[in-house]
């Protein structure tokens, strides 16, 4: 070929390509959340699994939709964990980008949402990374929660607490409504079983990193356990700061604060001894999850943890809503069409998710694990939205996990 030609090729080519994409019709996801400060990373975390879902699901070829395929598209804004600039940075991804859905890690935030996403031609679907309940129960017709509800991980971890031979509890829990919420819950289950709080308070884990006051005050009580959670970050800052302080007895971590991030950037790890939470994402063996473990780490050079595997799967099955519905722009079509992709199962996916709730809560099970003498305990797995044995009994026989499954009923 001459440069002549050459060139005219290469000419053709751009031009094309060029074409293409300026004609490409991209679907757009968007997520305002945490970017910086303390929950930075767990923030990162959750855009990491939407946008390895994407890349996944444009590497496949997309959605079909109408005969004409599509591909995915995400566009990120930090909003500081301030309810005003997550609805001026979703109207923004609404006005600029026309997302049909915010995924969104934090559940004041996700309030806030809330009341704007369903305003009439301007809908957009919440994709909420929250395990608190009211979020749920709103009636918000557009509103995906992606985690089970806490009160699971909150009785579940009364139980284990006791089983311990733990009567005295101390709470310094991350503040603001999920913070609050999970408190009253834990207390009063605990305090039902017979258990005695000698500590209640809130701490800021988004701003702080300092917790000498509030923990010399807990820890003046003489407690057998701390409940304790926020970000995991801080998290490990308040672990490490109370072993520092002397503290000998056990933790119980909320479910925002993941053994997966804490034991990566604890110093010392056996810190974590007597430690209950919600159990590492490779500790539960699904087919999948080593070689999404592997992609994962290769593609963005960290560990795997909650926030970026619900982001992920909940990527995936928005995607697969989108082509069942047959709209790329039709949100409420899209809504009524995710019940119809589940389940998504752990030869696939490295969790499983088995339906949605009328309420749009995610249905998957709840994981926990105990630290015990310098090692992770095996995993259960609590199946909590079957109501009969039959229901637990189905769900036995579908999953593609190994590990202990426990029936749990909480309503």
């Amino acid at each position: 070929m001459g440069k002549r030609s050459g060139f005219i090729f290469l000419a053709v080519m751009a031009m094309v390509m060029f074409g293409a994409a300026a004609t490409a019709e991209d679907i757009v996801v968007g997520y305002t959340g945490p970017l910086s400060g303390p929950a930075a990373e767990y923030g990162q975390d959750c855009i990491n699994g939407i946008d390895m879902a994407i890349r996944e699901i444009n590497a496949s070829g997309g959605v079909v939709v109408n005969g004409r395929r599509h591909t995915f598209r995400l566009e990120k804004m930090d909003d500081g964990i301030k309810p005003d600039v997550a609805i001026d940075n979703a109207r923004k991804l609404r006005r600029e980008h026309k997302v049909i859905a915010v995924f969104n890690p934090v559940a004041n935030t996700i309030a806030a949402l809330m009341k704007i996403n369903q305003e009439k031609k301007n809908e957009f679907l919440v994709m909420g990374y929250t395990s608190v309940p009211q979020i749920a129960e709103t009636g918000n017709r557009l509103m995906i929660t992606m985690t089970m509800p806490f009160t699971i991980y909150a009785r579940v971890y009364v139980d284990l607490a006791w089983d311990k031979g733990w009567r005295k509890a101390a709470m310094l829990v991350t503040a603001g409504p999920y913070g609050d919420a999970w408190r009253k819950v834990f207390g009063d289950a605990w305090v039902k079983r017979g258990g005695t709080l000698t500590f209640d308070k809130p701490a800021n884990y988004y701003t702080r990193t300092d917790f000498a006051a509030p923990l010399s005050e807990a820890l003046a009580t003489e407690p057998d356990f701390l409940l304790i959670g926020g970000p995991s970050a801080t998290t490990a800052m308040i672990i490490e700061q109370s072993r520092a302080r002397g503290f000998e007895g056990g933790f119980v971590m909320i479910d925002q604060s993941k053994f997966d991030a804490i034991y990566q950037v604890m110093q010392k790890p056996l810190g974590l001894e007597g430690t209950i939470g919600v159990a590492m994402v490779t500790h539960i063996p699904y087919p999948a999850t080593a070689a999404f473990t592997q992609n994962y780490t290769n593609a963005y050079k960290r560990n795997v943890t909650w926030e970026s595997v619900l982001n992920y799967t909940n990527m995936h099955a928005l995607a697969r809503a989108v082509a069942a519905a047959g709209t790329t722009s039709d949100v409420r079509a899209i809504r009524q069409a995710l019940p119809r992709v589940f389940p998504l199962l752990g030869d696939q996916f490295p969790m499983e998710a088995y339906g949605l709730q009328p309420n749009g809560r995610m249905i998957a099970m709840a994981v926990i694990q105990t630290m015990k003498h310098g090692r992770f305990t095996l995993p259960n797995t609590y199946v909590w939205w079957a109501k009969t044995q039959k229901e637990f009994d189905a769900v036995k026989k579908m999953t593609k996990g190994a590990t202990p499954m426990v029936w749990k009923r909480i309503d």
